[in-house]
């Protein structure tokens, strides 16, 4: 996994959700054991879950059409002279019009992948090490950029599953966990465009989501 950054907080749980109104996002939430069925009856009504690659595409078709032609805008790569004015005259483009997209003002949850990575006595709880996902599709690789997530993450589990994944901890088990985002597209910058760092050629789309609310499930 992609570790970003690893996170600590001490603090208490907060009683409701994790939610953004005219204060900063809480990262400190309980860590839930609900099956991924379930995940939408956790959710506001209104949110467009996007975690199965064919729900992105579509989310994508409804906010800007169709899909670039990479192969265009890639050219003979990173040194062509004109790369770098394609890309960003591809970005302008695609933000002008998604202007009057209904989809620009959807409410969207999407996961991170999360990993338990110290725990806290005082908190009684599991600071998060977090790193983003990666989904191939017909769009490029579609890879969700997360706006004012919090700087310290921590997961706090029930007394009796707390005792359970210390002892798992403490023997050096890996704790995966999906973090589940929530949130509205950033309209100045919705959707970005750019190349893979890490394959020559291949097309990345990020969109950027302004959190309100963040979740921690326990992968079974």
């Amino acid at each position: 996994m992609r570790l970003l950054a690893v996170l600590t907080i001490v603090g208490l749980v907060a009683a409701g959700p994790a939610t953004l109104l005219g204060q900063d996002l809480v990262g400190t939430r309980p860590l839930l054991t609900l099956e991924p069925d379930k995940l939408p009856s956790l959710l506001p009504s209104d949110t467009h879950l996007l975690i199965e690659v064919g729900a992105i595409e579509r989310f994508l078709d409804q906010l800007d059409g169709e899909p670039p032609d990479w192969a265009a805008v890639y050219g003979h790569g990173h040194h062509d002279p004109g790369h770098d004015d394609r890309l960003f005259t591809l970005n302008r483009e695609r933000d002008a019009g998604q202007a009057d997209k209904p989809a620009l003002r959807w409410k969207v949850t999407f996961l991170w992948s999360g990993e338990l990575s110290r725990y806290d006595q005082k908190a009684s709880g599991f600071s998060v090490s977090v790193g983003p996902k990666f989904h191939q599709t017909r769009w490029g690789m579609v890879r969700f950029k997360p706006e004012n997530l919090p700087a310290n993450l921590m997961a706090i589990p029930n007394p009796r599953l707390r005792e359970s994944l210390r002892r798992k901890f403490e023997k050096g088990a890996r704790i995966e966990v999906d973090i589940v985002l929530t949130g509205t597209l950033i309209p100045e910058e919705s959707l970005v465009y750019d190349f893979s760092h890490e394959e020559e050629g291949r097309g990345l789309v990020m969109p950027v989501v302004r959190i309100e609310r963040i979740d921690y499930l326990l992968i079974r």
